[in-house]
């Protein structure tokens, strides 16, 4: 039941954020950016900013899709943000270009964040195998002590636990970046600096609510099976 708590709790919590960053970005969205900058034209003057001419700015399929590929190098905007000219367009673009330029000068906490990539990866997998095995009793088959099943899913949990708590400082700082040069480039107007600082914000904390789901997480699993049982 602990489990389950957890899972609705933060599920609650996350569809709530989540709902209140789309509403942030739909309300930014109808305020035409006096710059008159598209979303991609703002991250292709971002990266010529910084120096970086290796990355390409790319449309992609999706609403709030947006991210920045480090195996490619590309900046890949959502069709909302790629073509958009309003203050929610230039704080993803923005931001996702802060990421190409935390890449391009070999920021800490990105090049630790892609170093656990594929650690995170491996660990979902085991997880999601021990925790639907033993739904089923497959646990006991394989003869596993109490113990190692233990040691086994709190193991996997504090990787994600760890990748969630690193992306944090990784998405503050791409925040930081694009906040920072679209006042110095003057992209934006005082207002509209207000309304890109507060989108960012709220896409900040979904970030958060993840952090904080798999901590708890973490610490439930840990007190089930090593919390004392006698």
């Amino acid at each position: 039941m602990g489990i389950i708590l957890i899972v609705v709790v933060f599920g609650i919590i996350g569809y709530v954020v989540s709902n209140k960053l789309k509403n942030k970005f739909r309300k930014y969205s109808q305020t035409a950016l006096k710059a008159n900058l598209s979303g991609k034209e703002i991250a292709e003057l971002m990266l010529a900013d910084h120096g970086i001419h290796n990355v390409r700015v790319n449309c992609v399929e999706g609403q709030l899709s947006d991210h920045y590929n480090p195996m490619n190098k590309t900046v890949n905007l959502s069709p909302d943000v790629y073509y958009g000219r309003n203050a929610a367009a230039t704080a993803v673009s923005a931001h996702e270009c802060g990421h190409a330029v935390q890449h391009a000068r070999s920021y800490t906490w990105l090049q630790l964040r892609s170093t656990l990539v594929p650690i995170q990866n491996v660990s979902g997998k085991i997880l999601n195998f021990v925790l639907i095995a033993s739904l089923f009793g497959g646990i006991a088959l394989f003869g596993l002590p109490y113990e190692a099943v233990g040691v086994v899913i709190v193991g996997a949990y504090s990787m994600l636990t760890l990748f969630s708590l690193v992306t944090l400082p990784v998405e503050f700082d791409a925040s930081k970046r694009a906040l920072a040069w679209v006042q110095e480039r003057n992209i934006v107007t005082p207002e509209e600096y207000g309304m890109s600082k507060d989108a960012l914000k709220w896409a900040a904390m979904t970030y958060v609510v993840a952090a904080i789901a798999s901590m708890a997480t973490l610490a439930y699993y840990f007190f089930i099976f090593f919390g004392g049982r006698e």
